[in-house]
């Protein structure tokens, strides 16, 4: 899919929202300034304002508002906050294949960074919630800084049990990849004063399209290359059980699979098992068991769409479903 194309179809509105994320961020600290601008230079295909613009003009028959606008840029602000935050949970020295601020920096400007844009996306969402009337924008954002959180600690929590099973990694996955999606997407039919319908539709389409953008950068962490931009198995080396794991896991008996649990358990003291368990995987079907899922996730989206009216917009939000299931990094 021709991301690009997208952007230029959106046209102003897009022009508009990467307007409003550099002035939302602009500051008299010069170092503040220069290192935000690093940031927004390798911020990727910005899918989160794309979606909440897309979701906007079909609910609307292609009509945004100013409060679009700024949802759709606290959207990015918000996902850049977490990654600078998940950064540091994390220990990543890479980032799109590129050096981290984390590395940078260090850990605190790291962080404070991360609070940095946060602050500045809640800004947003309040002055934007402000004009559009009963609707509180903000509990919804708010409510996807606790999943974020929640998701967070759940995943620590089953990294160090090695207790994962597929609900608890759909938990994490609803809660750490697709509430922000789904924050932007209802956030953005609410503002173009959407029906509850229309609402819905943008809701579980967000929420399925999420879940299957998690499953695939977890099937490319087993499947794809170094061009993702973090090393294969990088999942593993973290403790992450993952659906391509949890699908290999259901394949063989249960001493087999604690064998490979306990590698899992281990493999900060061994990180050599991390060869041995991405060939387990491959060997046992959790790729297909994984893509299987991600398919079903993917036509989940776009059926959630069935109740809007055909549009440019509708087009382009089927053409991104199938192309979260197929990207490669």
């Amino acid at each position: 899919m021709d991301i690009k194309a997208v952007q230029e179809y959106l046209g102003k509105d897009w022009l508009a929202v990467r307007e409003r994320i550099n002035s939302a961020l602009l500051s008299d600290i010069a170092l503040l300034n220069s290192t935000n601008e690093s940031i927004l230079s390798h911020s990727g295909k910005q899918m989160r304002p794309m979606l909440a613009l897309l979701i906007a003009r079909a609910c609307s028959a292609g009509q945004v508002s100013d409060s679009t606008i700024s949802f759709a840029a606290a959207s990015e602000l918000l996902h850049n906050a977490t990654l600078l935050h998940d950064d540091v949970a994390d220990g990543s020295l890479k980032r799109r294949g590129a050096p981290t601020i984390m590395s940078l920096m260090g850990p605190s400007v790291s962080v404070l960074l991360g609070d940095y844009w946060l602050v500045k996306a809640m800004d947003l969402i309040i002055d934007a919630d402000d004009s559009i009337g009963e609707t509180c924008v903000i509990k919804i954002f708010s409510k996807t800084l606790k999943d974020l959180a929640e998701g967070e600690m759940l995943q620590l929590q089953k990294a160090q049990n090695g207790d994962a099973n597929e609900e608890d990694y759909l938990r994490i996955i609803y809660s750490k990849t697709a509430s922000l999606f789904e924050a932007a997407c209802v956030a953005a039919a609410i503002s173009v004063g959407s029906s509850k319908a229309y609402i819905q539709a943008a809701r579980d389409y967000a929420v399925s399209l999420g879940i299957a953008f998690q499953i695939q950068d977890d099937i490319l962490d087993y499947s794809g290359t170094e061009a993702v931009g973090k090393p294969l198995g990088a999942d593993i080396l973290e403790q992450k059980i993952t659906m391509p794991l949890l699908g290999a896991l259901k394949q063989v008996d249960s001493d087999v699979a604690s064998g490979i649990i306990k590698k899992v358990e281990e493999i900060t003291e061994h990180p050599e098992y991390r060869e041995e368990i991405l060939e387990f995987v491959k060997e046992h079907g959790g790729i297909d068991y994984a893509t299987s899922a991600l398919s079903g996730y993917v036509e989940q989206a776009i059926r959630a769409l069935d109740v809007l009216p055909d549009s440019k917009a509708k087009e382009y939000l089927v053409e991104l479903a199938y192309y979260t299931g197929k990207r490669t990094k």
